[in-house]
Formats: structure tokens, sequence, C-alpha cells
């Protein structure tokens, strides 16, 4: 079963998630019960155009990295920042047609989140593949890195 995460962040003005961005993505994240799998969905603008009518592969980028760090907070209930990212580009993605991104954590060693993502649609097909490692923070150091409190 799936259901929507909730987006507790203050500000909502995030470029990925935050709603009140007016030039922002607007994503929401689901999380799968059974499988541990968060996942979001996009469909590429030309505001967001890389060559062609393919979705530039920096706001493919992003996006993995946004749901990668909805991942490590919601399934580990801390805050994580992303300390190595890569990302294979398989096929194009399409603007104007629907993508599906999911993420999961493959494992936990000591304060070192290892996480698997993948762009596809809806078909299946998968268009990026993508691993990444966050590095867990106590909300009092997350909070002077990131906001310099």
């Amino acid at each position: 079963m799936k259901k929507e995460i909730p987006n507790l962040f203050p500000d909502q003005d995030c470029f990925f998630c935050g709603v009140n961005n007016p030039i922002g993505l607007k994503l929401r994240f689901f999380l799968n019960e059974e499988t541990k799998e968060v996942s979001t969905e996009y469909v590429g603008t030309r505001n967001f155009l890389g060559l062609g009518n393919v979705l530039h592969g920096g706001i493919q980028s992003g996006i993995i990295d946004e749901i990668m760090g909805w991942t490590t907070h919601f399934l580990t209930k801390q805050m994580g920042v992303a300390i190595n990212l890569s990302l294979h580009f398989i096929k194009p993605v399409y603007l104007g047609k629907k993508i599906m991104v999911f993420c999961y954590i493959r494992s936990i060693e000591n304060s070192k989140v290892q996480l698997e993502a993948r762009i596809e649609y809806e078909e299946g097909d998968v268009c990026t593949r993508a691993e990444g490692i966050y590095h867990l923070l106590p909300d009092d150091k997350f909070n002077k890195l990131i906001f310099g409190l």
C-alpha cells in the first residue's frame, strides 16, 4: 500500500518539493509500506529542456538527490546530506511524458546510508539509475551546516 509522506519543511520554498516556489517542481513523495520504497512522479516541461525534447540531466540529478534525501529522512528519522551521487543515464527522459522515480535504502552502516534510485516511464522502461551515499547528521549539526545556526 502506498501512502503520501507529509512535507514537514516549514518554508515550502524548495525548488523540488516546495509548494510555495512558483517555478518549482512541487514534487510529492509516497512510501510503499510493503517494499519501503519511496516514489514520486513528474512530467517534464519546456522550462527544463536539455537538448531537443529531453529533460535536462541536471534536473534529473536534482530529482534523484531530492528523493534520496526524503528517503533517508523519512526512513531513518534523521537528516542526511549527500556525500556521493552517481547517475547512469540509460535512455532519454522526454518532456511531456510522465516519469516515475523510485528510491530505497540498500544499507545503513554507522552514519552512512547507501541508496539506490531509478527514473522510469510508467510502462517500466528504466531511463536513469543512481546510487548515492548520505551521511546522517544529528539535528544540531545539520542545522549548523545547512542554516548556519
